[in-house]
């Protein structure tokens, strides 16, 4: 597997990570923690070295399962994990990014994924209540002591990320980018490249959607943060399979799978772009990381985003109470 560096942190990865998430949150039942485990470690085996969890995936399930998984392997890996939400009886409850509380994360969070620091440490949202100078202080203090290695921002909007940055140098912002959605562009990325700051979108393959794997008949589980999304209503996604057409269209041209393409359009973007799928799946594994190895020339980028910028897709992003906790 290629490496890239995030920006000008040196932090060196795999091009392509694992999102985590998905193994006990968000997409319907948890998968049994040692398939998790399993799971993790044959991605270590093939070459992936970034991994990204949370605090609130379970919550804390979900960074026992990468501490467990990764602490035989712990020199060869890049640890991801967030802070910045109150739990409370084991649910996520509010946002909270005080400097004491970021503090009491870090520790809970070290000993969950059994290491001694955490290479990457996101606020997985912004939070209003907290000047971003003191949320930038506090990670500061904590890489001065060693248990944090570099600082990150999620779905942080132009403002706060300079705030940030001008505090604490940012590694990474973390956000959602892919042919599916492309607001990013608008705003962030040129930020991004004048600070000197990685990308890594979560969400690459539009919450699965270009996989070519979901219709307008898919049934999401009952527990799957799909049912809550606009553009996955079912009138949505069959008014956007125009777009899964067209990417699948293109694979076929390419001899690659439509995941593939649309892993390898956000690795041609930029050097400093280091998307995240998730899955659940060994063969989902196997497949998203060989894109890293699917080379799209500036032709095959221009002429796919020739295509799907005549697109108007369909659906808001996320319902509004979600939309609210992004881009401050």
């Amino acid at each position: 597997m290629q490496k890239r560096t995030l920006g000008k942190s040196k932090l060196e990865v795999s091009a392509i990570g694992l999102g985590c998430m998905g193994l006990s949150f968000g997409y319907g039942p948890a998968v049994d923690k040692q398939q998790g485990v399993s799971l993790i470690r044959a991605a270590v085996e093939r070459g992936v070295t970034f991994f990204d969890t949370a605090e609130v995936y379970g919550p804390y399930a979900n960074e026992e399962m990468v501490g467990e998984a990764l602490a035989p392997l712990r020199d060869q890996v890049v640890i991801a994990t967030k802070f910045g939400f109150n739990i409370v009886e084991g649910k996520q409850s509010g946002l909270n990014s005080r400097p004491e509380h970021i503090k009491e994360v870090a520790e809970t969070s070290l000993k969950r994924l059994k290491t001694d620091r955490i290479d990457l440490f996101y606020q997985h949202r912004v939070d209003p209540d907290v000047p971003m100078e003191d949320v930038a202080g506090a990670v500061k203090d904590l890489i001065r002591q060693g248990k944090v290695k570099h600082f990150g921002l999620s779905e942080a909007g132009v403002a706060s990320i300079r705030r940030a940055h001008a505090v604490q140098p940012v590694a990474a912002l973390q956000s959602e980018y892919s042919l599916f959605w492309r607001e990013p562009e608008q705003e962030i990325i040129p930020t991004l490249e004048e600070l000197g700051i990685g990308f890594v979108p979560f969400s690459p393959l539009g919450k699965g959607f270009l996989t070519g794997a979901i219709s307008k008949d898919t049934q999401f589980d009952k527990n799957d943060f799909r049912n809550v999304v606009p553009r996955f209503s079912p009138e949505n996604r069959e008014a956007n399979q125009v777009l899964v057409d067209l990417v699948e269209e293109f694979a076929k041209q390419k001899k690659a799978t439509p995941a593939q393409i649309a892993l390898a359009w956000l690795l041609a973007q930029k050097p400093w772009i280091v998307p995240i799928p998730g899955t659940t799946k060994l063969h989902r594994l196997e497949e998203n990381i060989v894109a890293a190895s699917v080379t799209l020339t500036a032709a095959d980028v221009r002429q796919l985003d020739e295509a799907t910028s005549k697109l108007e897709l369909q659906g808001a992003r996320y319902p509004e109470h979600l939309q609210k906790l992004v881009g401050r």
